[in-house]
């Protein structure tokens, strides 16, 4: 039997160079698969299985990240601010945070996935459609109080200073 506690070996900037890597391996993992699906049957069928994805991962991600920080049931944007943080990409992706008018802006300003596909010449994956679900889900499953509002997404872009922007309001 392999005895997996090799973490326990490792140093406090080995983990966090680890953790790193996994955040770039999921998202890699996620655009190859993505990209297979796209060049087999096209991008609108692509974006509609990644739309089923994101609600479901969403959701499973969001409810260990709230166990992991202890969340209140309700913990209101507070919490939410909490959680994008520790996101699988918060660590690899460059985003900024902010509150205006009672309301939480969540901005990505350099976006991995984006990047890669303008590498590799290919045109900007269109995630506005993915990632109302994926932002909505998220939050809801924070607290269920709390609403998502696309702001900018490609191909929907209205702040070109970042790649999306997502606006989270606690319903009264």
């Amino acid at each position: 039997m392999i005895d997996n506690n090799i973490l326990d070996s490792l140093s406090k900037n080995q983990l966090i160079e680890l953790l790193n890597i996994y955040s770039k391996n999921l998202i890699a993992m996620d655009g190859v698969w993505f990209q297979a699906v796209e060049k087999s049957i096209g991008m609108d069928n692509a974006m509609n299985y990644d739309c089923e994805v994101w609600k479901i991962f969403s959701v499973v991600e969001a409810k260990r990240i709230k166990e992991f920080l202890k969340l209140d049931d309700k913990p209101g944007l507070i919490g939410l601010e909490k959680a994008l943080n520790y996101r699988y990409n918060s660590s690899v992706n460059s985003y900024d945070i902010k509150y205006i008018d009672n309301s939480l802006i969540y901005r990505i300003i350099d976006c991995r996935v984006q990047t890669a596909r303008k590498r590799k010449n290919m045109e900007y994956h269109p995630c506005k459609s993915a990632g109302i679900i994926e932002y909505s889900e998220f939050a809801k499953t924070i607290d269920d109080r709390i609403e998502c509002e696309c702001l900018s997404c490609f191909p929907d872009i209205k702040d070109k200073t970042c790649c999306c922007s997502w606006k989270f309001t606690l319903k009264k």
